[in-house]
Formats: structure tokens, sequence, C-alpha cells
């Protein structure tokens, strides 16, 4: 904009745009903009009546490219409007951008701002949505030293530095196992050196049971591995397998679910490496069965195939060499994702607390798939439970299947 003393506020011809700014501003921090100080900035002639006239001194803040440079990027190359009103409506839709992920301190500036511009735009008519995006994620800060992690305070950790002493896998997997997404971060160089030991677990594992093909080459079951390496034929069936087989069997089943759960639904990427390492703890507790051949090979081999694509989102490069080590030879990036077996998944016993007169008396382990009557009859036949009921007048026994026997006494 100008302003003319005769015409007043004129807007600059369309075919002078963009205004470029001058390079030898003087940042004199005296007040007032900067450009009112350079004169061949400042007097300019008024596109209307071709008088004199002052060009604007107030520049637009970033805040205002913030505020909408995601709808230019459905039209960067747009070079004669903001962008193509029918592309916008393709790639947002009615209801904007799908997810926002962002920091805790955007929220009230950015984040308010984006909205003011999405709704200045819809009345003028540009976009057709309401709202810039649909759904929100804030994330937490990172914390060293009880602060958050900043230049200013020279608390920064080099993520080159971390990368080259324990590899980009290793920093990366700390940096989503030390918290959930939502919450801030407290760094702890002994925390990452941890997340190095637990690769290094998984690797050797992995160096410990070769592909097995080397171990089944000419063996009945070489076709059977194959298969389920391949996702072509189900695992082992549960009841020709081992105990010590069997649990890892469930522990692989049960970790496919949890992983798929909390990296899809909730993003909690912090449990889902707890639940993987809990699987290769199983895997090392039957070490002695592995050993022994009472864990099948191609069980073994499910277990690597499917460890290698949990892990290639989080440690992509530890994942692409465990893939190569399964023997595969297709593409890990278009593998698709795992899939559980519910049946597989279930425990085959599970242990329910019993309460007497609302406290923790004793535990009992009962078959999955016992009824209610089984499990009283299991409460009431505790040790520790007749301790606490003897002599006493059982009034109610209630069973919450599954989770608890609750016994009122008096």
């Amino acid at each position: 904009m100008v302003y003319c003393d005769k015409d007043g506020v004129v807007p600059v011809a369309e075919k002078d745009l963009p205004v470029i700014l001058p390079h030898n501003v003087p940042i004199t921090l005296a007040g007032g903009s900067p450009l009112a100080g350079v004169p061949e900035f400042l007097n300019t002639t008024c596109p209307k009546c071709g008088g004199p006239a002052r060009r604007e001194t107030d520049t637009m803040d970033t805040f205002v490219d913030s505020s909408w440079y995601f709808y230019r990027y459905a039209d960067a190359h747009n070079d004669k409007a903001p962008f193509d009103s029918e592309k916008i409506a393709y790639w947002f839709g009615k209801n904007g951008i799908d997810q926002y992920i962002g920091g805790v301190e955007h929220a009230i500036l950015h984040l308010i701002y984006s909205r003011f511009w999405t709704k200045f735009m819809r009345d003028m008519g540009l976009v057709k949505n309401d709202e810039p995006v649909a759904r929100l994620f804030t994330q937490g800060m990172v914390i060293k030293d009880g602060a958050k992690m900043s230049k200013n305070l020279g608390n920064v950790v080099s993520p080159d530095e971390m990368v080259a002493r324990y590899g980009a896998d290793a920093a990366r997997l700390y940096s989503l196992f030390a918290a959930p997404p939502d919450r801030d971060l407290d760094w702890q160089d002994s925390g990452i050196e941890g997340i190095q030991r637990f690769l290094g677990r998984v690797y050797r594992f992995y160096l410990r049971t070769p592909p097995v093909e080397t171990r089944l080459a000419a063996s009945p079951a070489a076709e059977m591995t194959k298969q389920a390496r391949t996702g072509q034929s189900p695992p082992p069936q549960s009841e020709s397998l081992s105990p010590q087989a069997r649990a890892i069997q469930r522990k692989l089943h049960q970790t496919i679910k949890r992983v798929s759960h909390d990296f899809q639904g909730r993003w909690h990427f912090n449990t889902c490496i707890a639940a993987i390492m809990e699987l290769v703890n199983e895997i090392y507790g039957a070490e002695q069965a592995i050993a022994a051949g009472r864990v099948p090979a191609s069980l073994l081999a499910d277990v690597q195939r499917n460890i290698a694509l949990l892990l290639a989102p989080m440690a992509p490069y530890l994942a692409h060499e465990l893939w190569e080590m399964t023997g595969e030879t297709s593409n890990l990036l278009k593998a698709p994702w795992p899939k559980y077996d519910a049946a597989l998944a279930a425990e085959d016993e599970i242990e329910i607390p019993v309460q007497v007169n609302g406290k923790l008396r004793g535990l009992v382990v009962v078959p999955a798939g016992a009824t209610d009557d089984q499990i009283k009859q299991a409460a009431l036949a505790n040790d520790k439970v007749k301790a606490a009921i003897a002599g006493k007048q059982v009034v109610k026994v209630i069973v919450v299947p599954k989770k608890l026997v609750s016994i009122v006494v008096r």
C-alpha cells in the first residue's frame, strides 16, 4: 500500500508486485520501522494520480506466512494466484488437514493465526473448509539438566555426536522410548546406552539363529518354514508346541497386537518398543529349549521375520540388516505389516486376585476359559483365602470375569 495526500490509501499495481525490500536498512532501535529511514524506498509515486506518495513501512510478521504456507504446498508452482481453490478442495476436503503435530509453544500463536487465516480465506471464497486441521497432537519438549533443551542455555545434545557414538537407530529409538510423545522427554545419556545394548541383544539373536534354510536344508519342515516366512500358511499349531515354544508363540502374537494398537492408534512408541523388548526377553529366557530343539525352526523364523518388521519404522537400518539375515530378498519397505492371531495371542492360564472384604488375600491361577463357578471354587480353595475366612460366614462371592474375585464375610 502507498499513502497519497490526494487519493488516500492506494494499493500498488499488481504488475509492480512483489515490492522488493531494500538491503541498506539502518537498524537503530530508535523506534518505528527502520524502513522509514530509507528515503529511496519510502518515497514513491501514487499508482492512481501519479503524485508523490509514501510506502507502507510496516511489514507483515513471519506468522502471516506460517498461517497459510501449508495451503501453498498444494499448488506450489502457481505464479498467477496464491493457489488454485479446486486443488485446495481436493487436498483439504471439508475438514482440513487430517493431522497436525506440533509443540505446545505454538498453541497460542501459530495455531490461532492459522485458524483465523483459514476462516478469512473461507469468507473470501478461496477455500471451502472451516478449519485448517481436523486433529491436533501436541508433542512434548526435550528437557536436559532441568530445562528445555536450547542453544541459548547451552544444554543441547548434538544428534551427530549421538549417531557417531551409538548409531542412528539407537539415537532414534531412545528418543521414542524415553517418554510418550505427548510428554516431556528428560534426556539422559545413560538411557541411550541401554537402548544400544538392547539392539545388540536383538542382533545377537539373529547371529545365533541363522537363516532357517541353513538348518533345515533338506528336512520335511523346510517347505513349512518357507511358507511361515512368506505368510502363506499359519505357524505351527499351539497344541503341538512345547511349553517354551508356546510361550514364545503367544508372546509374538501379543507383541504384534500391542505394537499395532499403540503405533497406529495411540502413537505410544515407547510402549511399542517395550513390547518388543519383552518378546526378546522371552526368547533369551528359552535359550536352553531352543538349543535342545524344543522350539521349531519355523517358529523361530516367524519370530525373526516379524521382529524385523516391527522394528522397521523405528530402527530402519538394523531392521534392513536383520531382514537380509533371515534370508529375505524382497524390499522390507514394501513388506506388509504383520498380523496377529487372536487365538494364538490368548493366554492359556490367567492369574486372578482374590479380595476378602476389600483386602487382597491371594492370587489364583485358572485356565483362560474357566467358568465363573470354577473361578469361585479355586478362590475358596486357596490356602491364604481359607485362612482369611476361617471361622467367618461367607455372605457373598462376586466374580468379575477374568479380573477379580471379591469375597464378603462377617
